[in-house]
Parts: C-alpha cells; sequence; structure tokens
C-alpha cells in the first residue's frame, strides 16, 4: 500500500461510516435552507477542507452576518462559527448519537445567527429516522474516521487535477452529503431532460454533464471506488475499455467503476486514478457529441496557462 493511501474496508467501517455520513446531513440541509439556491443544486453542496466536511459561508438567518458548519474530523467536533469571530463546539465523542449532534448543531446555529428550521427527514440513506432523533448512530471511531478522511482527501486531489485543465463549465470538488460522495461535473454547455421528475433530478440533470467522482462504500455497492458517467447516457457508453485494467462499466450502477483496491495496488496510485479519469471523460465527450475542444482541454490541450 502507498503512503498516505489507506484501505478501506467498508464492512470493518460500516458503523463509523453511518453515522458520520448521518452528521454531514444536518451540515448540508442547512446549506439548502440558507444558501442562495444555484444551478443543479450546487448551493447545496459541502466541500471537503483540511479539517473534514464543511459548508461554505451560508447567510446569517438575522442578517448579522455569515456563518459555517464543519465537521472537524482532527478536533473531532462539530463547529458552527459566525463572521463576527463567535464560535460554537458540539463534541463527536465518545460515540455521540447523531440525534443528540443534530439538537445540539441546530441549537448553535440559532444561537449565533437566528432561527433556522431544516427538514429533519434524512435523504438518500437507508435509514428514515429524523436526524434529530436518531439514537441509532452513535459509532465515532478515530482510528477509522482518520482513514476514511486520508483516503478522501487523496481522491479529491484526483478530481481536483481533473476538473483543473477543463475549458468549460465545472464544478469544484463537490462534498455530497445525500450519496456521501465527493464529485466533480464537467458541462458542455447544453441543457438536457432531466431524468426523472422528482426534485433533485428534475434541478441536478436538466443540463449536458459527464461526472466523476469517489465514494467510500456504501449499502448498495459496499467498496469504496473512483467512477464516472454521462447524462443523459447515449449509445456506445458502456463500450469503452479504460486504464487502469481493473476498471470496468458496472451495469447495475450504469456506471465506469474502479474499485479503491485497485487503485491501492498500482505503481502509482495518483496517476491510476487520474488515468481512468481522463480516459472517462475523454470516451463519454467523444459518444455524447461535445465539442472535441472541450474534451482536448482535459488532458490539458491547450494548457491552463501559456
Amino acid at each position: 500500500m502507498s503512503s498516505g493511501w489507506p484501505a478501506l474496508p467498508y464492512e470493518a467501517w460500516r458503523a463509523t461510516r453511518d453515522t458520520l455520513h448521518a452528521h454531514t446531513q444536518v451540515l448540508g440541509k442547512l446549506a439548502a435552507a440558507l444558501a442562495p439556491p444555484e444551478p443543479q443544486l450546487q448551493h447545496t453542496a459541502l466541500r471537503l477542507s483540511a479539517r473534514g466536511w464543511e459548508t461554505l459561508p451560508l447567510p446569517a438567518p438575522d442578517g448579522s452576518g455569515a456563518l459555517v458548519v464543519l465537521l472537524d474530523l482532527h478536533g473531532r467536533e462539530a463547529v458552527a462559527e459566525h463572521s463576527d469571530g463567535r464560535v460554537r463546539h458540539i463534541p463527536l465523542q465518545p460515540d455521540r448519537a447523531v440525534g443528540a449532534v443534530t439538537r445540539e448543531v441546530l441549537a448553535a446555529v440559532r444561537e449565533l445567527g437566528g432561527p433556522v428550521e431544516i427538514d429533519p427527514k434524512p435523504q438518500e440513506t437507508f435509514w428514515t429516522t429524523p436526524l434529530d432523533e436518531d439514537d441509532e448512530h452513535a459509532t465515532f471511531d478515530s482510528d477509522q474516521v482518520g482513514a476514511y478522511f486520508a483516503a478522501a482527501t487523496r481522491a479529491a486531489q484526483v478530481l481536483a487535477a481533473l476538473r483543473a485543465p477543463y475549458r468549460g463549465r465545472s464544478t469544484p470538488v463537490n462534498a455530497w452529503w445525500g450519496s456521501f460522495d465527493l464529485a466533480v461535473s464537467l458541462y458542455s454547455g447544453r441543457p438536457a431532460e432531466p431524468p426523472s421528475g422528482d426534485f433533485i433530478m428534475r434541478n441536478s440533470g436538466d443540463a449536458e454533464q459527464v461526472e466523476v467522482g469517489w465514494w467510500p462504500g456504501d449499502a448498495r455497492y459496499p467498496r469504496a471506488a473512483f467512477y464516472a458517467y454521462a447524462h443523459p447516457a447515449p449509445e456506445g457508453l458502456a463500450s469503452a475499455t479504460l486504464a487502469p485494467a481493473a476498471a470496468r462499466w458496472d451495469v447495475t450502477l450504469g456506471e465506469f467503476i474502479l474499485d479503491w483496491d485497485a487503485v491501492l495496488v498500482s505503481r502509482d496510485p495518483y496517476e491510476a486514478a487520474l488515468d481512468f479519469a481522463r480516459l472517462a471523460v475523454r470516451h463519454a465527450c467523444t459518444v455524447c457529441g461535445w465539442d472535441p475542444g472541450l474534451a482536448a482541454s482535459v488532458e490539458g490541450t491547450p494548457p491552463p496557462i501559456r
């Protein structure tokens, strides 16, 4: 295993993973409630920082300034910060339940910035207990969180390198709290028909895009992996042979997949993951009929700086 690229066996850290996922939902719901709306629901995305998962600065409901709410995975606490310097700390250990943490985070945000309400029903999860009543998820193993955060940081660096030279519209490396993954989206500039009429799909899927991301595994796919897909998906998308050799098209998911374990045994994990991402994007751009110049720019042609 390469230094700084830890193994992340799903079953071993599942309880901690689900608890951490639930904590991120509280941050995401605050962003959804307070941030000015953006196309493709970009205002609801979180960011992965050197501390953990965090919101962008959010308008305080009482007009007093800005709020940032974060999960400090090193400090093992949730933190609510106001732009005037006031800070509130909410511990995540020892193994505190999501419900208790949620109630304290919301109380801290209201104390710092005024009244705010969220829908406590979790989204895109295999459990349905409201976040502020969730006593089931209460596992926070520091070593497992550390391994996850190290892996997520490496994955985010790959995704950032992928999007950096792209000359079309693209997103930052988003941390999505519904699916608990990291992703970048590259856009063609053309609209698309949403894949379904539900709120998330009709708003996030109204533009042509290629998405490349990384998840730490879930009950649907219990392995950490990089993934890539195009929307809308044309005929021929699944036909590519990508590198490294372990990369494959998953029929059930409808995505290209490169398992984290395959990345770890590569001679250079970073280059292996980045090769997968670039090849997936080039192939998707070709079969989707995008401007060849956009596809070439993923490889830095022309270079970002000349």
